[in-house]
């Protein structure tokens, strides 16, 4: 008999839960952004099989794995682990601009010399860029957070994971069985306001058992400023990403992950949360940019 969506979903979590806890405790960030790397990658390719025409998806996909490696290995923070940074001081200087060149003009530069269809080059080229600024640079603040965990346990990328998956899970309940008003029915008929209120008590409830537990140098202040904004960014990521989904007519990104669809469709809300926790973070603490000096 078929497995129910929620069967399927806890039975991924039971396997992937474990994989990902053991391997954000290792102390290098290398294996980390390993596998960040290749989730945006798998991110990138269902973006654009459901934006772009078969014949740019693999060109496409190249440029946005060259440009997102430049965002996060030519990042100044990310080269003081290497004792040889001091060859590449020239390229970690012009880090952000090389990434940026790589993410917007290469991609210009190709459809300038492959457009094929004319009328259909702003979209294509516009989808490409969004593309690898969307599932690669914004999948790339993961990496960066786990680079500055002060005590490089993954505490830093656990407090991300924790705000999205507690508040969907929240909202999956207080939404099926508190209420039913619509959130925002023209994009996504499913959410309700009742969802939004259990999604932030998940997350407040996740960040507060995280302090408690692991995350003792957080404080309360962080522990609320980081939660509640950082739910409400996941949310309105789940709704762009289901705004997009509607605008091309399908109703998962893909289908990897059996209960959740794509890739995608799991990490829609980090994409939002993880640029806004590394800003706070690095903001309130800057001494967590020397954490890979130590």
């Amino acid at each position: 008999m078929a497995l129910g969506n929620l069967a399927q979903r806890f039975l991924v979590a039971v396997v992937a839960v474990p994989i990902l806890l053991l391997l954000l405790h290792y102390h290098r960030p290398e294996p980390t952004w390993a596998v960040i790397f290749v989730a945006s990658l798998i991110a990138m390719h269902e973006f654009f099989g459901m934006t772009l025409p078969k014949q740019d998806r693999t060109p496409a996909l190249v440029m946005g794995a060259v440009a997102s490696a430049a965002f996060y290995w030519l990042d100044p923070h990310t080269m003081s682990y290497a004792p040889h940074s001091r060859a590449l001081a020239g390229p970690v200087i012009a880090g952000s601009t090389i990434a940026i060149v790589l993410a917007v003009i290469v991609p210009g530069l190709y459809y300038l010399f492959r457009f094929r269809d004319i009328p259909t080059v702003a979209g294509r080229y516009a989808a490409t860029v969004t593309g690898i600024i969307y599932a690669g640079f914004l999948t790339a603040f993961l990496a960066f957070l786990k680079r500055i965990d002060p005590h490089q346990h993954g505490d830093t990328v656990v407090l991300v994971l924790i705000v999205a998956w507690l508040a969907d899970t929240g909202g999956y309940f207080a939404g099926r069985f508190l209420g039913k008003a619509k959130l925002y029915e023209a994009v996504s008929p499913k959410k309700t306001w009742a969802g939004l209120w259990g999604g932030l008590a998940g997350a407040v409830i996740g960040v507060v058992v995280l302090k408690l537990l692991f995350a003792t140098w957080l404080t309360w202040v962080d522990v609320f400023a980081i939660s509640i904004p950082g739910c409400l960014l996941g949310q309105m990521g789940d709704l762009a990403e289901s705004l997009i989904k509607r605008s091309v007519g399908v109703k998962d990104s893909g289908s990897l992950l059996p209960g959740h669809g794509g890739i995608l469709d799991r990490i829609d809300a980090v994409l939002f949360i993880a640029p806004y926790v590394y800003t706070y973070l690095i903001v309130k603490y800057p001494e967590l940019l020397l954490a890979g000096s130590v």
